[in-house]
């Protein structure tokens, strides 16, 4: 229904007018109000069991093998034994009488003699050298002149009243004594064949000796004659030098029969302490060869220890002193006093 206000203007009435709020729409079933959603549970897609994985068996472990040190082989082809250092003596005497024999000359007898000797005397031991040839070598080697001598081991074979304290003399190396010879030791070899037992000559006139050092070395002459059998007689033990060389192989047989025989005959006591290789170089096919046959004949009986060439042997032997004194740091002097070790280890009781 329609009608006039007091100004003559028609409008509407104001039930008619439209609300001034706005009604709330009806909220969709499928809609959430804004803000409403963030407290909700996110949805997760739920995963799949995974399949729980087998530890794998792993292989036992393989022990490393155990590194074994490296074996050094010597010279001689067998491993380099492990040489104790000798202790020093603290009383002498019971002295081992010791031949250094071979009847080709040449090989280093006087040499080994000389050396091995000082050698022992450097570890403590009181040794006697015998010069037993009379080509005198062991004298001159030692700085003594053969024509200045007065008393020599000739006298002592063939005086009686020779004592041997009035023929040693003193050797320039402390602990080492000589007992000289020269010439004259080659007249003995002729009269002592009429002589009775005379092949114990030789141990007769040691005998005093035995008491007052411990080791006697004999320097043999170059021969199997009497003066060898009357060394071989006296001594408990043989030490043969042998140069690698094809001549001086060949001998060797010889020398094992005569000692053989002085061994059944004469002295049970006496053995072969021992082969040594000299003048070895082990830069030539043949030296080596030598080495190895002399190692298949004797066995263990071949010493380790290897004397190799060297000219410091021939200036010392000049200067009249050994290769320990003259060149003592020199290759030649550590062989010998390697060879002292070994002949004490094998002759405890030098």
């Amino acid at each position: 229904m329609s009608g006039h206000d007091g100004f003559g203007s028609t409008g509407s009435s104001a039930s008619s007018m439209p609300p001034l709020v706005r009604q709330p729409q009806p909220q969709q079933p499928d809609q959430q109000p804004e803000g409403e959603h963030l407290a909700d549970t996110l949805p997760f897609r739920a995963r799949e069991a995974q399949p729980v994985a087998q530890p794998v068996a792993q292989p036992a472990p393989v022990e490393a093998p155990v590194q074994e040190p490296e074996v050094v082989l010597g010279p001689t082809g067998r491993p380099m034994p492990e040489l104790p250092e000798p202790g020093p003596r603290t009383t002498h005497g019971h002295a081992r009488v010791i031949s250094m024999c071979n009847q080709k000359g040449g090989v280093g007898k006087t040499t080994t003699t000389i050396n091995l000797g000082a050698s022992l005397a450097e570890l403590g031991r009181k040794v006697l050298l015998v010069d037993f040839d009379p080509q005198g070598s062991l004298s001159v080697g030692l700085g003594l002149n053969p024509h200045q001598m007065d008393l020599t081991i000739y006298n002592l074979l063939m005086q009686r009243d020779v004592v041997l304290d009035e023929v040693v003399v003193p050797s320039g190396v402390p602990g080492m004594d000589l007992l000289p010879s020269n010439i004259d030791l080659s007249a003995a070899e002729v009269q002592l064949v009429h002589e009775v037992a005379r092949e114990q000559t030789l141990s007769r006139v040691l005998a005093p000796a035995l008491e007052q050092y411990d080791v006697i070395l004999i320097d043999c002459q170059p021969s199997l004659g009497l003066l060898t059998v009357n060394a071989l007689t006296a001594s408990d033990g043989v030490i043969v030098p042998l140069e690698c060389e094809y001549f001086a192989l060949r001998g060797v047989a010889l020398l094992k029969t005569t000692i053989d025989k002085v061994r059944e005959r004469l002295n049970p006591r006496l053995e072969v302490d021992g082969v040594l290789g000299t003048m070895y170089d082990g830069r030539t096919l043949h030296g080596r060869e030598v080495m190895e046959r002399l190692v298949e004949a004797w066995g263990d009986t071949v010493f380790h220890t290897v004397i190799r060439r060297t000219v410091k042997f021939s200036d010392s032997t000049v200067a009249g002193e050994p290769i320990t004194a003259y060149a003592s740091s020199s290759p030649g002097a550590a062989a010998y006093r390697q060879l002292a070790k070994e002949v004490l280890v094998r002759c405890p009781d030098a």
